[in-house]
């Protein structure tokens, strides 16, 4: 751990960032991507903590902000520790208005059901 990240970044989920606000007092801002890409980029691959299992985020927004592929530490985490920062993704789903209809290469039709919308938020622990 470098000497200005003396605690893990958590990388959190709507369910996950529920669970380390138990106690203490907290900050949250709504960030960009790219905003996350650079609080990502200042840590180290091994100073990451990943405490969700969710498929749908890591295939949406690990993609989307250059960090797919890598292979982060899962951890359940309860409490987040006074100094700590997070990053959570959060999943916003939206029915279509419209339901198109698409044939896939192989003739297999596929409706449009769900608008998918990302978001990142910066989650800190202030005492």
């Amino acid at each position: 751990m470098t000497e200005a990240h003396n605690q893990p970044l958590l990388l959190l989920d709507n369910s996950s960032m529920v669970s380390v606000l138990n106690e203490g007092q907290y900050k949250c801002y709504n960030i960009t991507f790219a905003e996350a890409k650079e609080i990502l980029a200042s840590y180290a691959d091994d100073e990451y903590l990943k405490c969700f299992s969710n498929p749908d985020i890591e295939s949406v927004m690990f993609v989307e902000l250059g960090i797919d592929g890598r292979k982060f530490e899962y951890k359940y985490i309860r409490n987040m520790r006074p100094g700590q920062h997070a990053i959570v993704f959060k999943l916003y789903r939206t029915p279509s208005e419209s339901h198109p209809i698409i044939h896939a290469d192989d003739g297999v039709e596929a409706k449009k059901i769900q608008n998918v919308y990302a978001y990142c938020q910066y989650l800190m622990r202030v005492e």
